[in-house]
Parts: C-alpha cells; structure tokens; sequence
C-alpha cells in the first residue's frame, strides 16, 4: 500500500516549502500541485487563451507531459520553476484554476502519481478531493499579512521589485476566489490536522509534521 500525504492551505502559507523538507525527511515524492496549475496559466498566457476558452485551453493540457525534478516542475522537457512564480502568475491561476474541465484533467494526473508512488502534495484540495483517503491530511494556514510578507521577500530575494500591499491585496483576492469558487473550493478536510504557522519557523512546522506521521 502506498503512503500518502495531503497538505492543503491557503496562498503563501507555506504548503511547498514544508512538503518538499517532510518527503525528503521521509523519502516521499513531493508533488507540487499548485505548480501545475500555474503551468496551465502560463502556457494559456503565452497561447492568449481567456478563461472562457476552455476547449483550448484543454487541448494545451493534453499536450503537456509534466514532471518533477529537483522540486522544479518540467514541463515538455524545459524547467519552468522560474516562470511559473512570477507575479503576474500568481495573478491569474486561480481563475484557471476554477475552469471545472482543468480541474478534472490534473487531478486524474495527481491520482495516478499517488498510485504508483509514495507521495506527498500539496495543494488547495488535496485533503478533500484529489487524496480522500490519504491517512496523513495536514491543513495549514497563516495570517494574510504574514503570506504577503513571506512572499514578499521571496520576490525581493529574488532581485524582483515588488509592493507589499499589492502581494497582500492579491492573497486577499485569491483567498476569496479560492474558497468561492464551485469547483472544488478551498477548505480544511474535516479529517485534517490544522496548523497556525503564523510566527513559527520552517523548522518547528517542519516537526510538528513529522511528528504526527511518524
């Protein structure tokens, strides 16, 4: 039987830094799911394909073969990590990310993944759609100010000018386009652990996590 581990949570709460150290503590495959969604809306901007285009925008992702390397996502042979974090990104995956026909073709893909591998992922349904059974569900969650200051100097870090109020503004608006939306919307799997990472470092989340699944 394979292992399984779901961690959900809002924008900036810190879902992919804490699962890429757990599955490395415990030798799982880290699946960035949100990464894949923001493939969609990367290649879909570069096509100029709207969100009302949705038949387009499926035919794009039936030719986009995606794996993980390194935590980077690669997608038909090219490293798109740095792409795929930009800002005006994170601008606009959630409204791809609501197009029900989108969600159904990654979350097939997510399923087969955790059938062949032991896996950890982490996304905005994971604990409530793509891994129902997962017995290891963790939702974790920050203050708004908190994300939009840990993203902040994410982008700084990376030579990027960028305004805080903007990037808070913008988890704000994707907090409630996530947790709105019809499809699959965001919310903690009454099964989940939850965690309050507000004030904590990567370390003390990092063991909290640990310590459950062990």
């Amino acid at each position: 039987m394979k292992i399984s581990v779901a961690i959900d949570g809002p924008a900036g709460a810190g879902k992919s830094t804490i699962a890429k150290l757990v599955g490395k503590n415990l030798d799982l495959m880290y699946i960035n799911t949100g990464a894949m969604y923001r493939a969609v809306a990367l290649k879909a901007k570069e096509n100029n394909l709207d969100i009302n285009n949705v038949e387009e925008i499926c035919n794009i992702i039936d030719s986009m073969e995606m794996k993980f390397e390194n935590d980077d996502l690669i997608l038909n042979g090219e490293n798109i990590q740095s792409k795929i974090t930009m800002p005006e990104i994170s601008s606009v995956v959630s409204a791809y990310a609501s197009i029900q026909e989108v969600r159904h073709k990654l979350v097939s893909l997510q399923r087969k993944m955790s059938e062949k591998f032991d896996v950890i992922m982490d996304g905005r349904d994971i604990g409530t759609v793509v891994l129902k059974e997962a017995p290891y569900k963790f939702f974790l969650t920050a203050t708004p100010e908190e994300r939009a200051d840990r993203r902040y100097k994410e982008l700084k870090d990376r030579g990027l000018v960028v305004n805080y109020n903007e990037i808070l503004n913008d988890i704000i608006k994707r907090d409630y386009l996530d947790t709105h939306r019809e499809v699959d919307p965001l919310r903690k799997a009454d099964d989940a652990i939850e965690i309050d990472t507000t004030g904590l470092t990567i370390e003390e989340v990092t063991e909290k996590i640990n310590s459950y699944i062990k």
